[in-house]
């Protein structure tokens, strides 16, 4: 039983490193209520065109879930969405000693500070890519960013896996949007 609530929390653990962290940011004084259309300015283009593809679909059904209208041009706000992504390693090392006693033990099987280490150790390394997505908000009128969207994540390999992280993160970005609208 022990065992299964270790295995239940450490998936639990590694699910939660799995969602995408998601950070906000705007102008307060940025006069969102006047805010109704959007025009993209520029949609992610070192993203693979996938990528690319999906995130306009995802930060498009947001905005419109927000009553807000798509403009060829024109619109009260310009979005700008740009990615990046860099390489994380992970390190796990694995000893496998002879001595399982050891810490604290001096008896003739343990060993103490100092002894030589008998046993033998295995490092593993794994390698994993992060990918961060940033969306800006700019005012056409005065040409001031009013707000910012970042998300970061690990980037999955299976694309039905990257488009749900995508959507999920977009999502994030947007549950008090705009400003102020949240009930708190």
């Amino acid at each position: 039983m022990k065992r299964l609530l270790t295995t239940a929390f450490l998936l639990l653990a590694l699910a939660a490193c799995a969602t995408p962290r998601v950070f906000t940011d705007h102008d307060p004084n940025a006069p969102f209520s006047r805010y109704h259309s959007y025009s993209w300015r520029e949609k992610a283009e070192k993203a693979p065109p996938l990528v690319a593809q999906r995130i306009v679909a995802a930060v498009d059904a947001q905005l419109r879930a927000k009553g807000w209208t798509l403009m060829p041009e024109g619109g009260d706000i310009a979005l700008a969405a740009h990615v990046a992504s860099r390489q994380e390693y992970e390190l796990d090392t694995f000893y496998d000693d002879p001595f399982w006693g050891g810490w604290g033990w001096h008896g003739h099987w343990g060993h103490y500070w100092g002894a030589p280490r008998l046993g033998f150790d295995t490092t593993r390394v794994r390698s994993y890519t992060v990918g961060t997505l940033v969306l800006d908000m700019f005012d056409t009128q005065t040409k001031q960013a009013v707000w910012r969207g970042t998300a970061e994540g690990t980037v999955p390999k299976k694309p039905e896996k990257l488009t749900a992280d995508i959507q999920t993160a977009v999502a994030k970005m947007f549950e008090d949007f705009p400003p102020g609208s949240a009930m708190r």
